[in-house]
């Protein structure tokens, strides 16, 4: 069963690369690699705020979307298990061996 992940945006603004995720605001970089690592830190604060209680869900009443919340605590679970959440992320690295 395939899992949802929002939409990943990429733009240049300025002569800079900007990513982000539909929910999650953007960052920016010099480089597609430095603003990937920027966004992989983003999520990963909030993941770990999320789940360490000092971010709490609205209710539903609020109309959150919860496919969100359930994709961000799924990048905690794999940064708590020491993993890499860029496949996650971005997809598998065609590169990797």
């Amino acid at each position: 069963m395939e899992t949802w992940t929002p939409d990943l945006r990429i733009s240049e603004v300025d002569g800079r690369v900007r990513l982000g995720f539909d929910g999650f605001g953007d960052v920016e970089g010099a480089s597609l690699q430095e603003a990937g690592d920027a966004l992989v830190a983003r999520l990963l604060e909030i993941a770990m705020a999320f789940r360490n209680g000092a971010i709490v869900p609205f209710s539903t009443e609020c109309g959150i979307d919860h496919r969100l919340l359930e994709f961000i605590w799924r990048i905690g679970d794999v940064a708590a298990a020491r993993g890499e959440p860029r496949e996650l992320l971005f997809g598998p690295n065609p590169l990797a061996a």
